[in-house]
């Protein structure tokens, strides 16, 4: 707008109340409540709201910027890359698209070396299930019954935490194993300790059972996220490779939120020795921009190729997202970032050790890096609700200037999932520590 100067003048922003009339009459609700505060800007591992409140994110935005809000590499080159090249015909190439698919596999254990470079985690999920369709001939899916995949069609019919009443059948052939929960066993060995291969092997029989013979994927994150941060034993991951390959089924590891450092190695799937037949990577490979990759071997991608594999979307392989995913790459290299997750991840888990001990309501504490996990236990006081204990601690958080996200499912207390970005400092983690710890304390006491 012009001054009667002819100047030119900013317009005030609205107040608050205008702002939160505005989306409330105008936003779709997508997944809960909003929370109730307006961020104007966000740096490091802060963001800031429009009143002046200067807030820890715990989670690195929606679990990606694993390099904090604002990182100079990143806005250097997105300043630059928007310049010369951001978005083209999917059928047109770039350097920063090629160099990404270079770079990302000199990362990765053989055979994986082809990549296809997506936005978000649904997406790469989607593209991963239907090579696995194509490739194998067949259409069945198995996956972990806690978990989160995405919200496209394939992926929301892998996804059992959550979303699946109310929207009608989902894909056919779609099939859930227990997820090996150590906290919370179904299955037990005589010294009350989790029997997770008698577990997998319920499993695979009820898979077996109910199968018309069209195997086709098993598709698993190495630590369940939004199932509660649950974490497969070691030897898990080579028996599940067994089955699959009894089957004639590929596996597919969705990294979304573990790999590139967090977990304090490059991918979570390292601590294993398993190497999937195609891996998904999102959220971290961005650092907070939509950008996905689905990684692959040679002989699976010939195999897609030959039957005509087709995933052409808008914006596959675009440029600007690709140059960011290769600032990534650099920065967790300088920085040897895979090395500071696991070295701050010991001293947050000593932290939430800490907490556990001088608070009951803290059931449980897991994790591996800089992805952690409390688990609210539900017998912690007759007739208590752990649904309303987790909404009282997260409220009471964020007032603190604490931003946490809890996950609520049937059969657990609240997890709260702890994912701050992996350039945080030893001051930082005490001061999220310290408030999650007086939140607790101000909600339920110490007991």
């Amino acid at each position: 707008m012009t001054s009667p100067t002819g100047t030119t003048v900013s317009p005030a922003a609205p107040s608050a109340d205008a702002f939160w009339a505005d989306a409330d009459r105008h936003l779709v609700r997508y997944g809960g409540e909003f929370c109730r505060e307006v961020i104007e800007h966000a740096s490091g591992s802060f963001v800031h709201t429009a009143d002046g409140r200067k807030i820890l994110d715990f989670t690195s935005g929606q679990m990606s910027a694993i390099l904090g809000h604002g990182h100079p590499a990143i806005v250097e080159t997105v300043q630059r890359q928007i310049t010369t090249v951001s978005h083209l015909y999917s059928g047109m190439l770039s350097r920063p698209v090629v160099d990404l698919a270079r770079r990302l596999a000199g990362t990765l254990p053989e055979p994986l070396e082809k990549a296809l470079l997506l936005t978000t985690g649904a997406e790469s999920n989607e593209a991963a299930i239907r090579m696995a369709k194509l490739v194998t001939g067949r259409h069945e899916i198995v996956s972990f019954a806690r978990s989160w995949h995405g919200m496209t069609q394939a992926a929301a019919s892998a996804t059992y935490s959550a979303g699946r009443k109310g929207y009608g059948p989902g894909a056919p052939g779609n099939f859930a194993i227990p997820a090996p929960h150590a906290y919370r066993p179904d299955f037990t060995l005589p010294d009350g300790s989790h029997d997770w291969r008698r577990q997998l092997d319920f499993g695979f029989d009820l898979i077996d059972a109910q199968s018309t013979g069209s195997l086709a994927a098993c598709i698993v994150e190495p630590i369940l996220s939004s199932g509660g941060i649950i974490e497969p034993p070691p030897g898990y991951f080579a028996a599940l490779k067994a089955k699959c390959r009894e089957r004639g089924m590929l596996l597919i590891l969705d990294e979304a939120q573990t790999g590139l450092c967090r977990t304090g190695t490059w991918y979570a799937f390292e601590r294993d020795g398993v190497v999937p037949d195609i891996l998904t990577l999102s959220k971290t490979l961005g650092a907070g921009l939509p950008l996905a990759a689905v990684i692959t071997s040679a002989e699976i991608e010939q195999a897609a190729h030959e039957r005509g594999y087709l995933f052409f979307t808008t914006h596959v392989a675009d440029p600007l997202v690709a140059a960011v995913g290769n600032t990534v790459l650099d920065v967790l290299t300088a920085e040897r970032l895979d090395e500071r997750a696991a070295s701050l991840g010991e001293f947050l888990r000593d932290g939430l050790l800490d907490i556990q001990q001088r608070h009951p309501v803290v059931g449980d504490v897991r994790g591996r890096g800089l992805l952690a996990g409390i688990e609210l236990d539900a017998s912690y006081e007759a007739g208590a609700s752990t649904d309303l204990l987790g909404a009282r601690i997260t409220r009471r958080c964020l007032e603190l200037g604490l931003h946490m996200n809890i996950v609520q499912l049937p059969g657990m207390g609240g997890v709260f999932r702890i994912a701050p970005p992996l350039t945080i400092t030893e001051d930082e983690l005490s001061l999220g520590l310290a408030l999650l710890d007086q939140a607790i304390d101000d909600v339920v006491g110490g007991r």
